[in-house]
């Protein structure tokens, strides 16, 4: 059962297109609309198609339920308009009279009438007791946009001449006409307590009195909106956005963004206190309103999602696709309605607290998670930023944490509580990367701006802005005294900074291109930098002469890191597939690692020096004897699929000396701990542990016989690659019996958050990826789980 998740339920295939979807007001049933003009009711206890509504002969664009659920109206390309009765599947009336396709159709709050607007930009109104046409809006503009009234008296209409006129139902008469947009008004809704009117055209958000058309508000868009149901706030999202932009609803000013870019659908939970979003990254995302944090990713589509809804109740989420299916999701109560203890994207970066055992990892999803390195239980989650976390840094004492985002911001947390002590506010760019001071009073920031900053850490105050590179800053870093900062530029240039006067005292110039890489020698005395002019140089800081030129690497140089030892230099080249190391002394090359298949984006030596680690960006890595030159262990990358989400990449650091052991990080938002352990001459790597990912797999399961099983989690397991029967008998064979109460028995004897593993010395085999056992038995029942032997 590969990459079933928890929560997830049956996922419906169609062969047509989806068109749309739409829950009943109790949430009972579900109603799918098709591009062959069949509708399918589902009951949501079992999903289970409840009536199959054939009539239309074109694509049905257009579903709604009556207020009590009894009654269904449906829009179709085929001109007409029909009404069904949902407890029977019958037509209860076929409307005739639109010319042209019908694009949207709604029952009023009463139910006693159904508007319905066609391609040519006409309305009609139907009145339900006689089937009668009660009334034909026409001549006001080609009508986009179309919203009943609470009270059901008015309708709203906006079309194509910038008007929002506000019929009158019972006269059939035009009763105001808002003036205030230049542009044809695309959307219209009223808010859930029907006072406030909301439109939209291709520039602005306006905001309505309901009662009295006073323009309440106007915000400036580019993209589609949704109201909030506590109606606090705005939700703008797009098909070429980089996010979802929450706006506060008096002000329009922005509360925060969430980082999922190239959305075509969003909704609120009816509680409003959480979105989901779906788009061209064929994932749905739930996040929490109030923080920001992205709660849960749900994969499975193969297609852009089109659309994306919350059941009445909030506790299931829907999602169509093109590539023909309705995916469903539980999220409303256990594990998945809980902050998710793991990032829901890329890892970034990641950081080793030897006095606490602890690491410290940053990444896409605007979130610094802590962990215990030995157990891997997440312990902490610090919330706060925007935009993606670039870099972190320990405070020399351990007790603090700074980090750098994309939105322009430092800060810096207590690593006790979780608590933010300051925002450092002032780099008007993205700020790329943040250190502490040895001493731990100070900290610097590099950013996009071609500045570096130094804050002091009791009061969040910026003691100096370094002004001196014509191009952004990548890297900071201060000396091993603690006396002077180091910084590297898209420039090509090094500069070496005081830290009482601010004063440049060298600029290190001779790269011919971007530096990427800086790092200072254990002693302080020398600067090793990395250049895309494929060079590694070394540089005398007191004199700020180079001393060296390190000339070997075929393509951009990015990586260069200090043997513990300071005698030797590893570098990487990202292209050209190499580690090199190279003698400071006499500038020689002692080894040129060769064996990489994939670019080189991460490189190490291990805390004793007797160890060189090599990472690729698609989960290809590789340990070196630094004395010999000699691959002893590789995880190759022939295996990798983006289900296994770049198992070692970029993100990577040693443990302690004591412990030969590593922590990597990858672009599916998982932090890993493994072992390096020798036997004899030879040498073996055991994932120790793997953040939890939420997701069961099983291979080869087979569902015969298992007890406890619903039929909906029979179909979800069969869908998601379980089999029904086993090839042979199964007790006719020497086959292992597996019980799923021995399996949660194992994880209850583990740690609450990992599963140990023992893989070969080549390559991790991962039978159980790593999930609590109380998620276990709730995604299957206490049974019988038989599974045929290797």
């Amino acid at each position: 059962m590969k990459d079933t998740q928890f929560g997830e339920l049956p996922f419906l295939k169609f062969d047509q297109g989806v068109e749309t979807c739409v829950y009943s007001p109790d949430g009972t049933s579900f109603t799918i609309a098709l591009s062959d003009g069949n509708i399918n009711v589902y009951s949501t206890s079992n999903w289970e198609v409840t009536w199959i509504l054939s009539g239309h002969n074109k694509r049905v664009d257009s579903v709604a339920y009556s207020p009590n659920g009894d009654r269904i109206v449906s829009g179709s390309y085929d001109s007409t308009v029909r009404v069904w009765d949902v407890a029977v599947g019958d037509c209860l009336y076929i409307f005739i009279g639109h010319t042209s396709d019908v694009y949207s159709v709604a029952f009023s709050p009463q139910g006693t009438a159904v508007a319905s607007r066609d391609g040519v930009g006409t309305v009609r109104l139907w009145d339900l007791e006689s089937g009668d046409c009660r009334s034909i809006i026409s001549r006001c503009g080609h009508i986009y946009a179309m919203a009943f009234s609470l009270k059901g008296d008015t309708i709203a209409l906006g079309s194509d001449d910038c008007g929002i006129r506000l019929w009158d139902i019972v006269s059939n008469e035009c009763r105001s006409i808002l003036i205030g947009h230049t542009n044809s008004i695309s959307t219209i809704a009223y808010s859930a307590q029907g006072d406030l009117l909301i439109s939209e055209d291709d520039n602005v958000i306006r905001v309505w009195e309901a009662e009295t058309g006073t323009c309440r508000s106007i915000m400036k868009r580019d993209h589609q909106a949704v109201l909030s149901p506590k109606r606090n706030q705005v939700a703008l999202y797009g098909m070429w956005s980089e996010e979802v932009e929450l706006l506060d609803f008096e002000t329009g000013a922005c509360i925060r963004k969430l980082d999922h870019k190239r959305i075509y659908s969003v909704a609120y939970s009816p509680q409003g206190d959480q979105i989901v979003s779906g788009g061209r990254g064929q994932e749905v995302r739930l996040w929490d309103v109030e923080t920001g944090e992205c709660r849960q990713t749900m994969t499975g589509h193969t297609g852009t999602v089109e659309k994306v809804l919350f059941s009445p109740k909030g506790d299931h989420i829907a999602s169509v696709s093109y590539d023909m299916t309705v995916r469903l999701w539980s999220v409303g109560s256990g594990s998945s309605r809980k902050i998710s203890n793991r990032h829901s994207d890329g890892v970034m970066n990641l950081k080793y607290s030897p006095a606490r055992n602890q690491v410290a990892s940053c990444g896409k999803d605007s979130t610094v998670r802590l962990w215990d390195a030995s157990t891997g239980v997440h312990c902490l989650a610090l919330i706060g930023h925007s935009g993606y976390v670039n870099q972190i840094s320990y405070s020399p004492q351990e007790d603090q944490l700074a980090s750098c985002s994309d939105d322009r911001t430092v800060r810096l947390w207590d690593v006790d509580s979780g608590g933010c002590l300051h925002i450092l506010t002032g780099h008007n760019d993205i700020v790329n990367d943040v250190a502490f001071s040895p001493q731990g009073d100070q900290i610097a920031s590099a950013s996009w701006d071609m500045t570096v900053r130094l804050w002091n850490v009791s009061t969040g105050e910026c003691q100096h802005i370094l002004i001196g590179h014509s191009n952004g800053v990548r890297v900071v870093t201060y000396s091993p005294q603690g006396n002077q900062v180091a910084s590297s530029s898209v420039d090509g240039s090094v500069k070496l900074w005081d830290l009482e006067t601010g004063d440049c005292q060298h600029s290190l110039t001779g790269h011919s291109s971007d530096t990427q890489r800086i790092v200072y020698s254990p002693n302080g005395n020398q600067i090793a930098s990395a250049s895309y002019d494929t060079t590694v140089r070394l540089w005398d800081v007191k004199t700020g002469i180079c001393t060296h030129i390190f000339i070997g690497h075929q393509s951009e140089a990015t990586r260069v890191v200090y043997s513990p030892r300071g005698h030797q230099v590893a570098s990487s080249g990202v292209y050209d597939r190499t580690v090199r190391l190279w003698d400071i002394e006499s500038g020689e090359c002692h080894h040129t690692l060769i064996g990489h298949q994939q670019a080189i984006y991460a490189i190490a030596y291990s805390p004793r020096g007797d160890l060189i680690a090599s990472c690729s960006d698609k989960g290809e890595a590789r340990l070196w004897d630094v004395a010999t030159g000699e691959c002893i262990w590789n995880l190759d990358h022939d295996g990798w699929t983006p289900s296994t989400s770049n198992v070692l990449s970029h993100p990577f650091v040693w443990m302690s000396p004591d412990v030969e052991s590593f922590i990597t990080g990858d672009g599916g938002g998982s932090v890993r701990r493994w072992d390096v352990i020798k036997e004899g001459d030879q040498y073996r790597v055991h994932m120790c542990w793997s953040s939890t990912n939420g997701q069961l797999t099983v291979e080869d399961a087979c569902v015969q016989d298992v007890q406890g099983l619903n039929e909906l989690n029979r179909r979800l397991l069969k869908q998601r690659g379980a089999t029904g029967e086993p090839s042979v008998p199964l007790r006719d064979t020497s086959t292992k019996v597996m019980t799923m109460a021995s399996v949660v028995s194992k994880l209850k004897s583990s740690s609450s958050n990992t599963w140990g593993l023992n893989p070969s010395p080549t390559s991790p085999v991962i039978s159980l990826t790593n999930h609590s056992a109380q998620q276990t038995e709730q995604a299957v029942d206490a049974g019988t789980l038989e599974n045929k032997s290797p």
